[in-house]
């Protein structure tokens, strides 16, 4: 489980330690300064904000791990796009999408990929199966893209423009794509699992709902499941 910052690592950590039999959390240091938290058969890394980051810290665990992983999950709380993800609301990427990885042309965005530079979409691991088992649970769940960005939405304007460019995502965050990448890179299928803290949209911090958002992520985690992802 990757974050980008340490209370997000801190909730998912206690939804883990909820859900499963543990001991720990085991703290293991890796190069870089990061400390990698064991919580029985989960490890839970803050490998810092934005994509490059996210990436440098999971390919770091992934080359590092003892045994290959089972899973890489990009988590945190993120941006919802109204009215298909409120605040509060869990977030199942069914793709992770890097939404600013291209080029303004006069004809508009043009994403690496149709630069013919690379790929800009990973699809995701039992997408389908965490969302039934979040609903089930009684937790509202929004499933869609969840979007990749280098800086986060602050008006109206940025916010209607990926919503165009991506139809039904649902959220946005800063980290998912980079975590995504190291993952391919390592052969390990992958997930983003989000919190809605807030709207995609104007730069409101009044309505921020960043405590409920990581309450809301701690839930996740604590009903995620676990048996059948390995």
């Amino acid at each position: 489980m990757v974050t980008a910052v340490a209370p997000e690592a801190a909730a998912v950590l206690r939804g883990v330690r909820a859900a499963l039999p543990h001991t720990g959390p085991v703290e293991t240091p890796l190069p870089g300064g990061h400390l990698l938290r064991r919580c029985g058969p989960v490890d839970v890394l803050a490998a810092g904000v934005g994509p490059a980051a996210a990436a440098a810290g999971t390919a770091t665990a992934l080359a590092l791990a003892a045994q290959p992983y089972q899973l890489v999950v990009s988590a945190g709380i993120a941006g919802g796009f109204a009215p298909l993800a409120p605040l509060g609301c869990a977030l199942v990427a069914e793709a992770i999408v890097a939404a600013d990885l291209g080029a303004d042309t006069p004809d508009g965005f043009a994403t690496v990929t149709e630069l013919g530079f690379g790929r800009v979409r990973h699809a995701t691991a039992h997408s389908a199966l965490v969302a039934a088992a979040l609903r089930t649970a009684g937790l509202p769940t929004a499933v869609g893209p969840v979007l990749t960005v280098s800086t986060v939405t602050g008006t109206a304007a940025r916010a209607e423009e990926l919503t165009l460019r991506h139809p039904g995502a649902v959220g946005e965050a800063m980290e998912g794509f980079g975590v995504a990448e190291a993952a391919a890179g390592h052969g390990t299928p992958v997930l983003e699992l989000r919190a809605v803290s807030n709207a995609v949209g104007p730069r409101d911090r009044a309505a921020w709902r960043i405590g409920e958002a990581f309450a809301a992520l701690e839930q996740v985690f604590a009903r995620l499941p676990y048996d059948r992802l390995g």
